[in-house]
């Protein structure tokens, strides 16, 4: 098999670790290591390798299933990562800026539907008279879903900035 034009691109400029490291960080469910390695254009037992040091530094977590060990991100790496996304280039003002605008999101949600939460508005989408009405209020439950943990860590941001912001370059 030949590789697309993209991918000899990506395997020219990215070193099979950080290949691996890309496709395993952004997984949506567990994949195996030969899964990863397909994507990641690198042989199996590279894939592994490289897996396992991803595990060590606790940046994946492995399950087992169907015979095989599957790798999907720590929910602890990726908060954290999260977090220092949030605090590289914001200050204190623009953290409580920041959910200062995300609070206002979910309250226009709030008065739109008068739904309470994302799970109040998936019901009410479930005895929409329309398609498009479904449609819209899953889309929008979805989003809400996201702003709302979104809205989480910039909360954990600004209640421990002192504490983080001393590991994290900060630019205002």
């Amino acid at each position: 098999m030949t590789d697309s034009p993209g991918a000899e691109s990506w395997k020219k400029h990215q070193s099979a670790f950080d290949r691996v490291r890309s496709v395993a960080v952004t997984v949506s469910e567990p994949r195996s290591a030969d899964w990863i390695a397909e994507q990641a254009h690198v042989a199996g037992n590279t894939a592994r390798d490289h897996l396992q040091r991803l595990v060590e530094m606790n940046v994946l977590q492995t399950s087992t299933g169907d015979g095989a060990t599957h790798y999907a991100p720590d929910p602890l790496y990726t908060r954290m990562q999260a977090l220092r996304d949030l605090l590289d280039g914001r200050d204190r003002d623009g953290l409580l800026q920041l959910r200062g605008e995300l609070q206002e999101q979910v309250e226009e949600w709030q008065t739109k539907y008068d739904a309470d939460s994302p799970s109040d508005l998936r019901d009410k989408a479930a005895r929409a008279s329309t398609a498009a009405e479904t449609q819209e209020m899953r889309r929008t439950a979805n989003d809400w879903d996201i702003i709302a943990y979104r809205l989480r860590l910039v909360e954990d941001a600004i209640e421990h900035y002192s504490d983080y912001a001393g590991s994290s370059p900060v630019t205002a």
